[in-house]
């Protein structure tokens, strides 16, 4: 199988406290630097899943750039597309196996139509992250990769990625791209809507809910939730739930969203 994935490559500054911050105070942490974003994140754990994969999208061509682009091709992802101004960073805040991030796109939004060459699309599937959908010029990108992916037989899924971001001229883009599978949290799902294509909802510790049918999480030790939605997108695209469910669990078990 061969997966794309469109959207983001940054830098995941992952911050691991015991107990919350203190607001003008010092908190002991344990932090991790590494590459992550939706769309690398699906890309890498594809890949450790046996599938050839490609990562498609705008990066910094700065220290951070070249950071994450080395682990994202360091684990056998083939990455492509331009490389200009400042990589994004999201910083994830992570205590008692909860999360919160504060997120820095970069010059990943700035991915244009035209920058896309048609040979990067040959694929079975095209995954584009939530976040390609929300401005432009890279919404325009996203929408002509999943031309070109469908041209090859590729079926295109999505990921809503966050329910305070859905408004009106994101649900028009996401109907427009029309997915065959949508990645959806419950309150994503809710939030954005009918749309007529398979639902895969994420419960996080209680499991998903795919087309109505629920499947219980496995059991794991939650160190770090970060990235574990886009290991099961990952494996459930290339091998079904199963493989999807016990990406989700190897990836709570340490620090980082890759692999």
């Amino acid at each position: 199988m061969r997966l794309v994935s469109l959207g983001d490559l940054i830098l995941d500054v992952v911050v691991q406290l015991d107990a919350p911050l203190v607001s003008g105070d010092d908190r002991t942490a344990t932090t991790r630097v590494c590459a992550g974003g939706q769309a690398a994140n699906v890309a890498a754990w594809a890949r450790s899943l046996g599938a050839g994969s490609r990562f498609v999208g705008k990066r910094g061509a700065d220290a951070g750039g070249e950071l994450a682009l080395r682990e994202l091709t360091g684990a056998g992802v083939e990455v492509v597309g331009p490389a200009e101004g400042r990589n994004g960073v999201v910083v994830s805040i992570v205590t008692g196996g909860e999360r919160s991030m504060a997120s820095d796109r970069g010059s990943a939004p700035e991915l244009r139509a035209d920058e896309l060459i048609p040979a990067w699309f040959e694929c079975d599937a095209l995954h584009i992250s939530g976040y390609a959908l929300l401005l432009e010029p890279v919404a325009t990108a996203a929408m002509r990769a999943a031309r070109l992916a469908r041209s090859h037989g590729a079926q295109v899924s999505v990921d809503l990625s966050s329910w305070t971001l859905i408004d009106d001229p994101f649900r028009t883009r996401v109907r427009d791209l029309a997915p065959e599978i949508v990645f959806a949290t419950a309150r994503e799902h809710d939030e954005f809507g009918p749309l007529p294509a398979r639902w895969i909802v994420k419960r996080g510790a209680e499991g998903v809910t795919v087309e109505g049918v629920d499947h219980p999480a496995l059991p794991t030790d939650v160190i770090d939730p970060t990235g574990a939605g886009d290991a099961f997108a990952a494996g459930y695209l290339v091998a079904g739930v199963t493989a999807g469910l016990a990406a989700a669990a190897r990836c709570c078990t340490k620090l980082g969203a890759m692999p």
